[in-house]
């Protein structure tokens, strides 16, 4: 952006740049995508928040709290700044209210159970990173604004991988701080059945039509190893699938 600006300022500058640089080009997809980001980071900030304020006890108290506590406030700075650069463009807000993080009670003691709240913030980072990194190919065209996503994609990213130590040292579970395979070599590392949908492709091994395991004859690259070497994205319907999950039916994803 050519220097520095404070957090505060950023949905301005970035509203503005938006308008000027993109108004006249391609402002239905990235508005698409930037509404779409939206509600994925209000999903995020009210289960976070709830956690924080209206669940005592729930996360015990020092650095899980603190933990939570920070993801909370990046998500929601996460929140004022897409809000601010869609200024009149911006989906209506969404309030905790919309959402239902039991998904309909399969995860019915999200507020009372602290490994349960954990396997869904899990699942809901992972699926953030997938999501960002899904929609990179339509940001193209504004690059500006697909630097801002980026920034964000990263912290996601940062915040997938406390949560998932943070699930393994509460479980007991050698889930790793990166995406691998679980057992039988499927994608879903977490062993939370209904967390499917959420790591659906991540047990490829080939990039670029290559086949990564073995390669150069070198056999210490596993097909797990192979498959936990690179991310995959997931495609915008089926985050909007993983997403109204949670979110009740007269503010879903469309």
């Amino acid at each position: 952006m050519g220097k520095k600006i404070s957090l505060a300022a950023m949905p301005l500058a970035l509203g503005s740049m938006f308008q000027k640089a993109y108004g006249q080009s391609n402002p239905s997809s990235v508005n698409d995508v930037l509404n779409f980001a939206l509600s994925l980071e209000y999903l995020e900030y009210h289960f976070y928040n709830h956690a924080v304020v209206a669940a005592p006890g729930l996360i015990p108290a020092g650095a899980a709290l603190t933990a939570i506590t920070t993801i909370r406030d990046h998500e929601k700075a996460h929140v004022d700044l897409l809000a601010g650069a869609l200024a009149g463009n911006a989906r209506t807000p969404l309030a905790y209210t919309d959402f239902d993080f039991t998904a309909g009670g399969t995860f019915g003691d999200v507020y009372t159970n602290y490994q349960t709240f954990l396997k869904v913030a899990t699942a809901f980072e992972d699926t953030g990173v997938r999501a960002y990194k899904g929609q990179a190919p339509i940001l193209k065209a504004a690059p500006d604004v697909l630097t801002i996503a980026l920034q964000i994609h990263s912290v996601e990213a940062r915040h997938a991988a406390h949560l998932r130590q943070m699930t393994a040292a509460s479980l007991g579970v050698g889930l790793k701080p990166w995406i691998s395979l679980g057992a039988g070599g499927v994608a879903n590392d977490t062993g939370v059945t209904a967390a499917d949908a959420v790591y659906a492709g991540e047990n490829n091994t080939m990039q670029a039509g290559i086949e990564i395991t073995g390669i150069g004859g070198f056999a210490g690259i596993t097909k797990a190893a192979a498959a936990e070497s690179f991310d995959e994205f997931l495609t915008g319907a089926a985050v909007k699938t993983i997403a109204n999950l949670f979110i009740l039916p007269a503010k879903r994803l469309t």
